[in-house]
């Protein structure tokens, strides 16, 4: 064990390092997330059964978004890695705008889908709430993948401080509007979930005009800059950056419809059902996003090491941000099963919401080992540009397995919400599985 360690111990301290501003970024995000659940859900059951349909559907879109954004990291690794910073700078400007270009098909897309919300079988009380918030939503989305772009392109360059601070801002940002305009504090008026819709519209804006600003008038971006506003357009940088986006935006838009999915499945089963499953869902945001977060640097750090041609330690890398992942698994779980019991009561005073939530622990629990391990080996796939059998796998994981065994315990055996759930560790921990047997494949 000892061996091992030593072996590792750069890997682990040069991940931790490259990781922990983009989990710091991510818990950033978890915290708004509770923020909106909490103050909704306080505000009326009714608004957080809504929030959960609208925000999971939106949820879909920037994930996929987010999937398509991180082409750009394994490309900015490469050049990066081989010091051709101009070329880094040029591939910030494709990557920017391919990024609209695909805000703007998801954006027609979710359009389609506003003008179904009625047919969708929600709860028909909650179609006045629905219909305002996505489309305050709606008109987010371009500033969702502009701000990626930023992002993916900072983290790339190994500077994941700036997207961090950027991150935190914008969120403690959001949580200020929020309690202005669904409670109608400081001369507001009280416009509830509605409200959260114009807060979260806002400090997205905001974000990209900040980020635009660090990037551009910086002196430390100066030879990126240079390469965005000298080199032009490049087609081949284009065409890559699509060859690798569309496959993993591909890849985790299927994960994230296996829940988005879900969430109408869980619909059916009325309002209640609908908003403890927004609370689990929250809370699983919690363990996700700061996975993620180290998935990121994953990803970094293994296409650092391919521009460098140096397969040892692309492997090393990539295991070593999966022991990290497994540790961070152990210690969030510890937490989270302690405090299983009350975490209903902090999102509504509905006690047959909060006994639901506590039924939905134990697929919870069961699923992050699957969760960590497919995120580890995802990252570390797109890290080495090895992404389009990955969407190949998450179909049979997520749509071929996980989606009809939460219909089949759900509808057919009648358990409910809880077999909606218990759908989650098949299709996760299949797609880990795969994922692993195919890095392992790819790079021994």
């Amino acid at each position: 064990m000892k061996k091992l360690i030593d072996t590792y111990k750069g890997h682990y301290r040069a991940l931790f390092y490259l990781g922990l501003p983009i989990v710091i970024g991510q818990l950033g995000v978890i915290i708004l997330g509770f923020a909106d659940t909490l103050m909704v859900g306080h505000h009326s059951t009714a608004e957080l059964a809504a929030a959960s349909f609208t925000n999971n559907l939106f949820t879909l879109c920037i994930i996929f978004s987010t999937g398509f954004s991180y082409g750009l990291t394994p490309v900015v690794g490469e050049l990066y890695g081989n010091r051709r910073f101009m070329e880094a700078g040029q591939a910030l400007r494709s990557s920017l705008l391919a990024n609209v270009l695909v805000a703007l098909l998801l954006t027609l897309i979710m359009t389609i889908v506003y003008f179904n919300v009625e047919r969708m079988g929600q709860p028909e009380e909650l179609i006045p709430l629905i219909k305002p918030y996505f489309l305050i939503l709606l008109a987010s989305l371009v500033f969702v993948m502009l701000f990626n772009g930023f992002k993916q392109f900072t983290d790339g360059i190994t500077n994941t401080q700036t997207a961090m601070w950027v991150l935190l801002g914008g969120n403690a940002l959001n949580i200020i509007g929020n309690y202005a305009l669904i409670y109608g504090k400081f001369g507001f008026p009280e416009w509830g979930l509605l409200g959260a819709g114009i807060s979260t519209l806002f400090s997205r804006i905001v974000m990209v005009i900040v980020f635009a600003l660090i990037v551009f008038r910086s002196r430390r971006f100066l030879k990126y800059k240079a390469g965005f506003f000298r080199l032009g357009w490049s087609k081949q940088m284009f065409r890559r950056l699509n060859a690798l986006g569309w496959p993993v935006g591909l890849q985790m838009g299927m994960e994230t419809a296996s829940f988005s999915l879900s969430t109408i499945m869980v619909g059916w089963l009325g309002t209640i059902a609908l908003a403890s499953h927004q609370i689990m869902l929250t809370i699983s945001q919690f363990t996700f996003m700061m996975f993620y977060g180290m998935g990121a640097a994953v990803a970094v750090r293994v296409s650092n090491f391919k521009g460098q041609n140096d397969k040892v330690n692309v492997r090393r890398s990539a295991y070593a941000g999966f022991h990290l992942i497994m540790a961070m698994a152990v210690v969030l779980l510890s937490i989270v099963f302690l405090f299983r019991s009350r975490v209903g009561g902090w999102f509504t005073d509905s006690l047959e919401v909060s006994a639901m939530v506590s039924s939905l622990f134990l697929p919870f629990l069961v699923y992050q080992f699957g969760d960590g391990l497919q995120i580890s080996f995802a990252n570390a796939l797109r890290g080495i540009a090895d992404v389009k059998p990955m969407m190949f796998i998450a179909f049979i994981s997520y749509f071929v397995i996980s989606l009809p065994v939460g219909y089949f315990c759900g509808f057919v055996l009648g358990w409910g919400t809880v077999g909606v759930w218990m759908a989650f560790p098949f299709g996760l921990t299949t797609a880990g599985i795969m994922l692993w047997l195919r890095f392992r494949y790819k790079t021994k």
